[in-house]
């Protein structure tokens, strides 16, 4: 379909020809796509920005949601040898402007709208000073926007002429920036090549088995990001068909995982936990094979425990954008705890998981918490235009420091806990905040509960946020002193402060919960 020999598991191009001509590759707002339709509309867009000048090296920026354009756009790339800057949907103009000057992106991908997305309203909060690249929009879909860019129509689909230049080879070279999640100085761009991303949906499809005739994905998460990005060019490089919601919305998801008969998904706990809200039926997904979630949500183990009463095989995953998504998963021959638990066994036979002491600098054993560093073919080039970050991220024998708390297993897999922003070092040891929190949902008349560390008078400490349920007055005194009869005498909160909900932030994958907020709350009222 390429036209070209490439290298099978170092190059994007290569994956188009990983499946039959004719085969459905996306089904996407009803609409399939064969895999031969998709590798021409690759070429046209390849052509298309080339007359755009964009060739080696130059950056565009696609701003869109999941689209086929989103991910021709990024093979076409790779055809050229340029670097696709993916941008958030969910961010508004400072995030769009910092990602797009970063970048140097020189061309500007998006819509006019979608749902309550007004793309060029947020455009217009840009300032032209912070993106001094950018020259152009190109606006894919129906739609005029009025913009302060001049602006070109996406009709590279419509075949309106023009040979795409010769393939680039360098494989090693970027080709997708994912943004991290938001700092005080803004999100860090982590950079991909062809060859980490093809070669970890290689590994995916290889670890899970998987088979153009026996599955089927449901992409729910976006392609902006790398947990929807991983799982939708692993099963394309396995010749699976792939049903892509073009925004997460839990009861089309519901639809078609039912109607077609999905096999896979991945999702954040948050999305199962919607879709299935949404039917009575005691095993609504008997298809269903792999439900691969990472737990974005406080009460993420009971949901998986009746989601796996009512037929849903779910499994537990690890990754970031360094990393790439579906890092790890549970293992289907895992009992429950295990299966459920974040982290796993890595996808990839090549890649290695340590895990270092925080106060020691030391390595540690299975059993014992840590920071996790990880070697593997799917490892990032580096944060793109900062190298300072990327040195400090990188240990001198090229294991990743991924500022994420976890332990090792003795069977070769391991268990992610927590941010290390997150975990407290308590009486000397540090302490994940999960252990806490399900210690005090287990107390009648508790919802939820969110434990954060704290400096008491000099000494670290931890407090807890409990929703109370309905009608019920849990007291303080009686949730400590449960936690005094169960846990470590360091572990034991020094406040329970109670609360009506968390403060909550959305991400490209779902909601998560402010921890910092919590610990600046925590604060104000000790200090009350």
């Amino acid at each position: 379909m390429t036209g070209m020999t490439v290298s099978n598991d170092r190059s994007l191009l290569a994956l188009l020809d990983r499946g039959a001509p004719d085969d459905i590759a996306f089904v996407v707002d009803g609409a399939s796509v064969a895999r031969a339709a998709f590798a021409r509309n690759v070429e046209r867009t390849a052509a298309w920005l080339a007359a755009q000048g964009v060739g080696r090296g130059d950056v565009v920026a696609v701003w869109l949601v999941n689209r086929i354009e989103w991910l021709a756009l990024l093979f076409a790339a790779a055809r050229v040898g340029a670097i696709v800057a993916a941008i958030n949907t969910r961010y508004r103009a400072a995030d769009v402007a910092h990602v797009v000057g970063l970048s140097g992106a020189k061309l500007l991908v998006l819509e006019p709208g979608f749902r309550s997305i007004d793309f060029p309203a947020i455009l217009a909060g840009v300032d032209r000073a912070a993106v001094p690249a950018l020259e152009k929009l190109a606006i894919v879909g129906a739609g005029e926007i009025a913009s302060r860019w001049p602006c070109v129509r996406f009709d590279a689909f419509d075949d309106a002429g023009g040979a795409a230049p010769p393939p680039q080879s360098d494989f090693d070279a970027p080709v997708l920036l994912f943004a991290t999640s938001g700092t005080t100085r803004g999100p860090k761009l982590v950079a991909h090549s062809q060859a980490t991303l093809a070669g970890h949906a290689l590994s995916i499809g290889s670890a899970l088995g998987l088979s153009a005739r026996d599955h089927s994905l449901l992409a729910m998460l976006p392609f902006c990001g790398t947990f929807g990005m991983a799982s939708v060019l692993a099963f394309f490089a396995a010749g699976v068909a792939i049903h892509a919601l073009d925004a997460f919305d839990a009861g089309p998801a519901l639809r078609i995982l039912q109607e077609r008969r999905i096999t896979h998904a991945f999702g954040s706990d948050e999305m199962f936990r919607r879709i299935l809200a949404l039917t009575d039926a005691a095993r609504p997904f008997p298809h269903a094979q792999v439900f691969g979630f990472a737990a974005f949500q406080p009460g993420w183990r009971e949901f998986a425990f009746e989601a796996d009463r009512r037929g849903l095989p779910m499994r537990g995953l690890y990754g970031s954008s360094e990393v790439q998504a579906l890092f790890s998963i549970g293992r289907a021959d895992a009992p429950f705890g295990d299966r459920t638990e974040c982290g796993g066994w890595p996808m990839s036979p090549q890649a290695k998981v340590r895990v270092r002491d925080a106060g020691t600098g030391q390595l540690v054993g299975p059993g014992v918490s840590g920071e996790l560093e990880i070697s593997a073919p799917s490892l990032f080039l580096g944060y793109y235009r900062n190298s300072e970050a990327t040195a400090a991220a990188i240990a001198d024998d090229g294991f990743f420091r991924t500022g994420d708390i976890g332990r090792l297993r003795a069977d070769g897999s391991f268990i992610y806990e927590t941010r290390a922003g997150d975990a407290m070092r308590l009486g000397g040891f540090l302490v994940g905040p999960g252990e806490i929190e399900d210690e005090l949902k287990s107390c009648a008349g508790v919802a939820d509960a969110q434990v954060v560390g704290v400096d008491l008078k000099g000494q670290s400490r931890c407090v807890a946020f409990v929703i109370p349920t309905a009608g019920a007055c849990p007291s303080e005194d009686a949730l400590i002193a449960h936690l005094r009869n169960k846990l470590a005498g360091y572990k034991v909160t020094a406040r329970v402060f109670f609360i009506d909900a968390f403060p909550v932030a959305d991400s490209a994958n779902g909601v998560k919960i402010q921890r910092a907020k919590l610990r600046a709350m925590a604060m104000e009222r000790i200090g009350a």
